[in-house]
Parts: structure tokens; C-alpha cells; sequence
């Protein structure tokens, strides 16, 4: 598996991982697919974003960006990670999440923030198995498929 910074040219692949999530899992709370100009502005303007791949297909993403506007939280970061459904569990997340924090103290990024669905199973464990640990919970903070469904923020220092 190679991991490495993703260009305009990885953006209908990863609108593909991105639009799965979106659509069949709730992993994420947002319902509205993405374009493909949507990808490439969001590659061209976050912080980061890698991509992992086998072989010629990419497997999965991960970006970070501020966590919030304003210059008091110029120093906390947000990530995003997505993987194919037949990456997940062999090892691709963790080398993808490795190398992002690794990129965010890089820029000076002092920790970074996980926004988990609470009704994403995996997601908690994931994150905490990284270092990452609870914070706090925003219950009902999103709405999918007509159910209500808890944020989990959870934060490692970086």
C-alpha cells in the first residue's frame, strides 16, 4: 500500500468513496452527495489530504483542516478519514491516520479533532485504539434517514 498526497486527478475516486459513505452508511450525517467539483475544491483548499492505494485503486482518504475558524484555533485540526469497504480492518485506516497527524504537527497543529457518529459502531473504537479519547457527546446533533443521531467528539494531543 502507498500512501501519498492526493491531486485533482485522485478526485472521481475519492468522490466515489466519499459518496458511499454518504449514501449507505451513517458514518457521516451529510445526505447530499458530492460533485466532482466539489472533490477538487476540497483538495485544493484543505490542509491536507493523502490517499492510500493498492495497487492502480485508491482504497481510501484522510484530510484534516482547521477545526473552526478564527485564530484561537489556528493550532487544532479536524480530520476526515473514509475507506473502501474492503479496506477497513487491515490496517490501511491506521497508516492513513499515522500519516496525517504526522502531516498536521508537521504544520503545527498542536492536536486534532475526531467528529465520530455516535451510530457508527466502529468509529469509537477506531479512533480510540489511535490515542484518541472522549470528550464530550452532542446527543441528536445530526439527522439521517429520519433518525436523530449522536456526535462524539473525541480529541488526541498531538
Amino acid at each position: 500500500m502507498i500512501v501519498r498526497a492526493a491531486t485533482v486527478v485522485d478526485a472521481h475516486a475519492i468522490q466515489e468513496l466519499w459518496n458511499l459513505a454518504i449514501c449507505e452508511t451513517l458514518i457521516t450525517f451529510n445526505s447530499v452527495p458530492k460533485t466532482l467539483l466539489d472533490v477538487e475544491n476540497a483538495i485544493e483548499s484543505a490542509k491536507c489530504i493523502l490517499v492510500a492505494e493498492e495497487g492502480d485503486e485508491i482504497i481510501g482518504y484522510a484530510s484534516f483542516d482547521q477545526f473552526r475558524a478564527g485564530v484561537g484555533y489556528a493550532h487544532t485540526a479536524e480530520h476526515s478519514i473514509m475507506l473502501a469497504p474492503k479496506a477497513r480492518g487491515h490496517g490501511a485506516g491506521r497508516i492513513l491516520m499515522e500519516r496525517i497527524e504526522a502531516e498536521a504537527r508537521a504544520q503545527g497543529f498542536h492536536s486534532m479533532i475526531a467528529g465520530v457518529s455516535g451510530s457508527n459502531p466502529m468509529g469509537e473504537p477506531f479512533h480510540a485504539a489511535l490515542g484518541y479519547v472522549t470528550v464530550g457527546v452532542i446527543p441528536q446533533a445530526g439527522r439521517k434517514h429520519d433518525r436523530w443521531h449522536d456526535l462524539v467528539l473525541m480529541q488526541k494531543v498531538l
